[in-house]
């Protein structure tokens, strides 16, 4: 089996990535990355549970602190004195959620660990449909990614994927569905542990998304605004 390393952030678009990697037959490892962010540990948490949902043994799940991208600041969440925005999901600007720079700063570790441990692709969970805020979701991004991965590696047999990059968040709930993804043990509020908030942008999208394909997110929110 190919060896793969699967970036799971405890997120649905992460859990689908890895539920299609798993179908594959891809032999899987996850990589998890903490980097001062609010939900850090309800993400860990659902970090774990989807690992264990794929019989990911400990000893291929390696946790990372970046929180150097904390230090650095300048998102709502990694500073707490920055309020989370309310979702806007026509606005065309990046949110107060991004974080500067921080998918080149994920992928470098995964790449690191791929050559270390002879893993040949690298599955990440960016949705286009994110693009118009996350600057570093646009697939010309990964397109330029792939080519320093390959200048920069000794192999350089190193392809980072996307596989639901052209997909919108009804067409992943529906993909993860298919593929029995645990998609209730996953975790996308931006502010909130214990109950999703339900009007950060990630909740916007993931909530508009299971409204559009007609099904109740199995995830409890605080507020559940329409957003279809």
């Amino acid at each position: 089996m190919e060896e793969s390393i699967v970036l799971v952030s405890g997120g649905m678009d992460s859990c689908v990535t890895a539920a299609l990697a798993y179908k594959n037959g891809y032999s899987l490892r996850f990589l998890h990355i903490n980097y001062g962010q609010r939900t850090e540990q309800r993400e860990l948490r659902a970090f774990h549970d989807i690992a264990e949902f794929y019989h990911v043994p400990n000893e291929r799940r390696l946790i990372i602190s970046i929180e150097h991208l904390a230090m650095i600041g300048g998102s709502s969440l990694t500073d707490l004195n920055m309020p989370v925005s309310k979702a806007d999901l026509n606005s065309s600007l990046p949110p107060t959620s991004y974080v500067p720079f921080r998918n080149t700063h994920i992928i470098a570790v995964a790449v690191s660990w791929a050559e270390v441990v002879h893993a040949t692709r690298i599955l990440i969970g960016a949705v286009f449909e994110d693009s118009s805020g996350y600057p570093d979701c646009r697939p010309d991004y990964f397109t330029a990614f792939n080519e320093l991965i390959r200048q920069g590696t000794v192999k350089k047999n190193i392809i980072i994927e996307t596989p639901i990059i052209h997909l919108n968040k009804k067409e992943i709930i529906e993909c993860g569905i298919k593929l029995n993804a645990p998609l209730s043990l996953t975790w996308s509020c931006y502010q909130e542990e214990e109950m999703a908030c339900g009007v950060c942008d990630s909740c916007a999208l993931r909530l508009r998304g299971f409204a559009m394909a007609g099904l109740n997110d199995p995830i409890p929110y605080q507020e559940r605004p329409s957003y279809a």
